[in-house]
């Protein structure tokens, strides 16, 4: 999927379920992941961390991802738990998506 970024850079992502991330690529450079975690007795996916390379920052890598991971979640009956920070944030700017967030990620306890 091509997600126009703000920058007007086209970021192509998809999802490499073999490593369980989602991959944002820019031409043929690998510009960001963001990873995530399946709990199979729940059927929630937690949206653990995003990491966008010092090259890509400011291109809308990270809301690509974002809009992609909430997006696959959506059309696949899916609810997410926002683990990531920037999912988070990315979320409070677009409360229309919240509807598939399962609950708030709560921190363990050691």
């Amino acid at each position: 999927m091509t997600e126009p970024a703000a920058s007007g850079t086209h970021v192509v992502v998809g999802d490499d379920s073999d490593r369980s991330r989602f991959e944002a690529h820019i031409g043929s450079q690998l510009a960001g992941v963001l990873s995530y975690a399946d709990d199979e007795e729940t059927g929630e996916r937690t949206l653990q961390h995003t990491v966008v390379g010092e090259a890509f920052g400011g291109h809308g890598v990270g809301s690509a991802l974002a809009a992609f991971a909430i997006g696959e979640a959506r059309e696949a009956g899916r609810r997410i738990v926002p683990q990531c920070t920037f999912v988070q944030r990315w979320l409070e700017k677009h409360p229309d998506q919240a509807d598939v967030v399962a609950h708030p990620h709560k921190p363990s306890t050691p």
